[in-house]
């Protein structure tokens, strides 16, 4: 792990390996940040060798599996031993499962809710007591457009990010009077491994057309250092998803889910 004179602020971004995770860590390191990267897999140390040739500042990273509650200790650890404050932290790292709930093995949606729910809580817990100690830091939670519709085919994973939508709102409200901020960011469907991964590139929404991760992760550290309290980030189309799941009944995103998500959808 890579150590600096703690001159630029310090930000923690998590899944920072692929992804919006990556693209977010490049925003960091492109505006004047310090970084410390995590994630499980072997491309991190891979996606840390390129930001550390892109930037000026110093680029450190954790190798830790935050399905568990020892990886999550581990990367708290990492922020501890460098000795500095940290300014911001992306909590951003997810996994996801398509298909139908009653045939999706066990294990794999207990992985989404470690993953995207009790990760993103436990490590909020130590950021934010050690952010409002100071009374200073922003956070960034990402959350989901799938946070605003039941999630057919993807029902655990939708209701994880509904999850992190209400969390993330909850403790905007909490904080209001500190110098700490809480920014949602909510993106569409979006070009990266996560439909590879959720064994869903046989689905409408796998083979769609999606949005650019830098796009999204540009549009989300906009809002995290303008203090916005939530970003629907991502193309016209998807905004405009946003706006219309705020005004449609439950049972109907349900069913247009459905359309999106079924297995086998795509050659339907």
């Amino acid at each position: 792990m890579t150590t600096s004179l703690g001159i630029r602020p310090l930000a923690l971004v998590t899944g920072a390996s692929s992804g919006i995770g990556y693209e977010l860590a490049k925003q960091f390191v492109g505006h004047g940040f310090d970084l410390l990267l995590t994630a499980e897999d072997d491309r991190l140390e891979r996606a840390a060798a390129v930001l550390d040739q892109a930037g000026t500042g110093s680029v450190a990273t954790v190798r830790a599996d935050l399905r568990t509650a020892e990886g999550v200790e581990r990367v708290h650890e990492a922020v501890v031993a460098t000795g500095r404050p940290l300014a911001a932290a992306a909590l951003n790292a997810g996994v996801g499962r398509g298909g139908a709930f009653v045939d999706i093995d066990l294990a794999d949606e207990q992985e989404i809710i470690d993953v995207n729910i009790s990760s993103t809580v436990r490590l909020a817990k130590h950021l934010l007591r050690d952010m409002t100690a100071r009374d200073e830091g922003r956070v960034l939670i990402t959350s989901s457009i799938a946070s605003t519709m039941p999630g057919t085919y993807q029902a655990v994973y939708n209701a994880s990010k509904s999850f992190l939508q209400s969390f993330a709102e909850a403790l905007q409200e909490e904080l209001a009077d500190t110098g700490v901020t809480v920014t949602s960011l909510m993106p569409g469907p979006t070009e990266t491994d996560f439909f590879d991964r959720a064994d869903m590139k046989d689905t409408r929404v796998g083979v769609a057309q999606k949005d650019d991760p830098a796009q999204v992760a540009a549009q989300g550290f906009d809002a995290l250092m303008s203090d916005r309290r939530t970003v629907v980030a991502g193309s016209p189309t998807t905004r405009a998803s946003g706006v219309l799941n705020a005004l449609l009944p439950d049972a109907v995103k349900a069913r247009m889910h459905r359309n999106m998500a079924r297995p086998g959808s795509a050659g339907r």
